[in-house]
């Protein structure tokens, strides 16, 4: 969630790590500090809000010049979004600054322990428990590395702590637990970050650190040790995106460039999945064909939008290997005492790889004996590293908070997924699984007509400014479509929206249906089960009561006119890939209304991008 560098090199420090704290706003913060060594001293500035107010601050309040420093944009955890809780934190005696990413669980006894012994604290955060720590443990041992190792034996919880010596202006020295941490190698500089977009206009080549390790690095050197002082074998990686990836290219806003980018990012979601001989490859898969025959069921573990994928995954697999599947929010899983077993296959969703509660989650379900299949965005994270295997979505990164090309590259892996279930499991023929990728490549430009046809959403929007209610409605795998939709306007337009299945309407949620307000419906394809004649009863049952339908059927599908007041027509696919289409135009909606509200639609209220606290 925090965004944290480090930076040691012959660069001024100040601007290097301003300008990656720029390149992390997009994960969530509400204040923002920096932090410098010069001439044998600390020197900080922080300040609460954007960075903006801390680029003030640092106008009217320059720091010294110095090749060494580290920075931080904080999420608020412990203490409310002030100056003072903002970071860095200083020891007690001002040698050591440290930021800090993630939660220590234990620091109310230790800050207890402290007060007790004397020490007068700045800010009600946990973050300056563990600075007063270091400061401490420093006076003993000597150096800020071993200092580092011997507070993370007292720490519970997950973090990352960043921390520069006064007297040492030389090195920047890390630990890692639960929280993600990357080293950005640099010819004659390093870096330290949460992101490795914070570093990605000076180097493309980076280490992550594995759980429980300390770093040190100097504008020469990189050494990671683990707690215990041992030294670890470390795998560097290249990042095959570059600084024009991460800039808006003329958008307004990331999320409706990320948006825009979707054809594009599925393209590359399906590169290489499907050899010449009609076979689907997934080299990343490293759990045998034996092992995956074996699996009884699977569980499905996401959060947010990762869940809502992973529901559309549940009809897809369900249909495709004939094998029992659940979905479970990640949050609930492992507090449930879920039936897992080395029979089970987990399926892990996770744009960031981050997501403390689907880590916890797979976690758990290893302990149980059950494989794990991680679908994430991110090379080298926490999540598909702890994973037996990994379906990488390739979508390159995605800054808005929002997510849109994620969502969209995450069903495209449950699909590649099912697939390669049926295939392995020899439930599909040869020739009906190239039928569904070939209807697989052909979506990206299915998705580009439909993004050709968005100023007529945008107009929808400027229509619908002065609505504070909004219903979704789908059947099928149009029902988490239709409650992904309502999370994008909850999102970033802060707007009360429900999605739910249609065929629940009639069980209590129509009773919230009033005159005038819109309800989105997502119309299955005709001629599977009757659904598409059920939800356009439903489209009657609501318009009967003074609902403004706005309805998103086929381009074909003449049925629903009469009882649509507007209709957005989707390309014809096949019923189980629909939802892949039907999103992208309710997320130009939400797009359009937030921008149209006023909203900061790529930074929006209270969330983050990466969650990586419970």
């Amino acid at each position: 969630m925090c965004g944290i560098i480090g930076y040691v090199g012959p660069q001024q420090a100040v601007s290097v790590i301003i300008e990656g704290l720029r390149r992390l706003e997009y994960r969530g913060y509400d204040s923002a500090g920096v932090a410098v060594g010069a001439d044998g001293r600390i020197e900080w500035r922080k300040k609460a809000g954007k960075i903006a107010n801390l680029d003030e601050e640092l106008a009217a309040r320059p720091l010294p010049a110095s090749t060494i420093g580290i920075g931080h944009t904080r999420w608020a955890t412990h203490g409310g979004p002030t100056d003072a809780n903002a970071h860095p934190h200083l020891s007690a005696d001002g040698r050591v600054a440290l930021v800090h990413n993630g939660i220590i669980e234990n620091f109310a006894s230790l800050r207890a322990e402290l007060v007790g012994e004397g020490v007068a604290f700045r800010s009600e955060t946990d973050t300056e428990v563990a600075a007063v720590l270091l400061g401490r443990e420093l006076d003993s041992a000597g150096d800020l590395a071993g200092a580092m190792r011997r507070v993370c034996s007292h720490l519970e919880g997950a973090f990352t702590l960043v921390a520069i010596d006064a007297r040492d202006p030389t090195r920047v020295v890390a630990a890692r637990r639960n929280s993600p941490l990357v080293v950005g190698v640099g010819r004659g500089e390093n870096f330290l970050a949460s992101d490795v977009a914070a570093f990605i206009e000076h180097t493309r080549d980076a280490i992550e650190l594995g759980q429980d390790q300390v770093v040190v690095i100097t504008a020469d050197t990189i050494e990671v040790t683990d707690f215990e002082g041992g030294p670890v074998e470390v795998n560097p990686y290249h990042v095959d995106w570059d600084t024009t990836a991460a800039e808006k290219s003329g958008y307004d806003w990331f999320m409706r460039k990320e948006i825009f980018e979707q054809p594009r990012a599925v393209a590359d979601t399906l590169l290489g999945r499907y050899s010449d001989n009609g076979e689907l490859v997934l080299d990343e898969i490293r759990i045998g064909p034996e092992e995956l025959r074996r699996v009884d069921k699977i569980i499905i573990i996401g959060c947010g939008t990762a869940y809502y994928a992973g529901m559309v995954a549940k009809y897809v697999i369900e249909h495709w290997t004939r094998i029992g599947c659940e979905v479970e929010l990640a949050s609930e899983f492992r507090y449930r005492d879920p039936i897992v077993d080395a029979n089970t296959l987990c399926v892990a969703i996770s744009q960031s790889g981050e997501t403390a509660d689907t880590l916890q989650a797979i976690r758990h379900a290893r302990e149980q004996g059950s494989k794990v299949i991680a679908i994430c965005n991110t090379n080298g994270s926490t999540i598909p590293r702890e994973s037996d295997a990994v379906i990488y979505t390739h979508a390159g990164p995605e800054i808005g908070v929002a997510s849109t090309k994620g969502f969209l590259t995450q069903l495209i892996a449950c699909y590649l997924l099912g697939l390669f279930l049926a295939q392995v499991r020899g439930v599909k023929f040869g020739d009906e699984i190239g039928a569904v990728m070939d209807e697989l490549a052909g979506m990206p430009p299915r998705i580009q007509r439909l993004l050709d046809g968005a100023d007529e959403v945008y107009g929808l929007a400027h229509e619908l400014i002065d609505q504070g209610d909004y219903v979704f409605l789908g059947r099928h795998v149009g029902y988490p479509a239709a409650m992904e939709g309502a999370l994008k306007l909850k999102e970033i337009a802060y707007l009360h929206a429900e999605g739910f299945a249609a065929g629940e309407l009639k069980h209590g949620p129509i009773a919230i249906i009033n005159p005038g307000m819109p309800v989105f419906v997502i119309v299955p394809p005709a001629g599977r089960d009757q659904l598409h004649d059920k939800v356009v009863s439903n489209i009657q049952e609501v318009r009967a009561r003074g609902a403004r339908t706005i309805v998103l059927a086929e381009e074909d599908d003449g049925e629903v006119d009469a009882y649509a007041e507007r209709v957005i027509r989707l390309p014809r696919v096949s019923t189980l890939l629909q939802p892949v289409l039907a999103v992208v135009p309710l997320q130009l909606f939400a797009c359009e209304l937030a921008t149209a509200l006023g909203n900061d639609v790529d930074q929006p209220r209270n969330l983050a991008k990466s969650v990586t606290v419970e």
